[in-house]
């Protein structure tokens, strides 16, 4: 039999590929919990002989045996659906960035908004199982991590760690997505007729996703700058990460082997040869983040290229490799 598994805000692009992915895992059930009134249009999304349907509400998700809940929303909603779920006895893995941080006032600061379930910081486990997985195991709340700081932590974190940057010449990320990332609701920025053609950059500095590569790869904010871009593709995220060595003659052999030894037993994480970097291609539809690097020993000039799927690692795909690991399952069940 398989677990019935809830998915709030199955309509929005993330909600979408995470329908898919439990629709052919081995062990799950999709189970569609509606939280809008007006679907409209929208319900073209999900075929109609699809999964079965219920209200978000927890007494429903009971009744119909869903066991956890996939929270594809935005934070507002996520803060106000997740403690009737936990108090119900469903897990929750949550893909908005309502509980990523660990303040209601850092949270405040980012988003610009009140935190309405703080209370729930204390034992949101933030989801990156390459680093998390220990607290991940047995956790009832997962923050799944935002798509740009996954590419980013992902690259940054074990140089960082293994001493390789020079902290004090800065780290510079510039991180490119398609336009799926921006979420499914219509916008004018978001049109056809305004990305088509176009590359823009937005949110200079001050993107929301910048405190979890702060938290995660135990950065200062004076030390890395962050600009988002939007490119004219529906999926994918490439980052393009340039950093110095703190070590004159590092060679891009020296900084793949740290890669290497850091993720030698991660099944997600692909490491390029020295001299080779990822493409979109090689990550679209897929759960994987590959990390390539480029380094001039001469100069101690280095760049890391880091690439995902948006809506894979950066979202669904993620949120159910989160799901295998609180489940007990293979953690790449469904995803490979």
């Amino acid at each position: 039999m398989s677990i019935p598994i809830g998915v709030v805000g199955f309509r929005g692009y993330s909600g979408v590929e995470a329908v898919g992915i439990l629709g052919r895992h081995p062990e799950f059930e999709p189970v569609l919990l509606e939280h809008r009134q007006d679907a409209g249009d929208e319900l073209k999304l999900v075929r109609k002989a699809g999964p079965r349907r219920a209200a978000v509400s927890p007494e429903a998700a009971r009744a119909a045996g869903v066991q956890a809940v996939l929270l594809a929303t935005p934070p507002e909603v996520s803060m106000d659906v997740t403690p009737g779920f936990l108090d119900a006895g469903i897990k929750v893995i949550d893909l908005s960035g309502a509980f990523r941080l660990r303040t209601a006032e850092t949270y405040k600061h980012w988003y610009k908004e009140e935190h309405t379930a703080a209370q729930l910081f204390a034992e949101a486990v933030y989801g990156l199982p390459e680093y998390n997985r220990a607290q991940t195991v047995g956790a009832r709340l997962i923050s799944n991590p935002g798509c740009y700081p996954t590419a980013a932590n992902l690259a940054i974190r074990p140089l960082v760690a293994a001493g390789v940057i020079d902290r004090a010449a800065g780290l510079i990320c510039d991180a490119k997505s398609g336009v799926s990332g921006a979420g499914r609701k219509a916008t004018i920025k978001n049109s056809f007729c305004e990305v088509t053609g176009n590359f823009s950059a937005y949110s200079i500095l001050r993107h929301r996703h910048v405190p979890e590569v702060l938290m995660t790869s135990e950065l200062e904010e004076s030390e890395f700058s962050f600009t988002a871009q939007l490119i004219p593709i529906d999926r994918g995220i490439l980052e393009t990460i340039y950093f110095r060595t703190a070590v004159k003659g590092m060679t891009a052999a020296d900084v793949v082997a740290v890669y290497q030894k850091q993720y030698e037993n991660e099944p997600f994480v692909r490491i390029y040869e020295p001299g080779h970097v990822p493409d979109l291609h090689a990550v679209a539809h897929t759960n994987f983040c590959d990390i390539g690097v480029v380094v001039d020993a001469a100069s101690g000039r280095g760049v890391v290229v880091s690439a995902i799927d948006n809506l894979g690692k950066g979202a669904a795909g993620q949120a159910i490799q989160n799901l295998n690991i609180i489940m007990g399952f293979e953690e790449t069940a469904g995803l490979l």
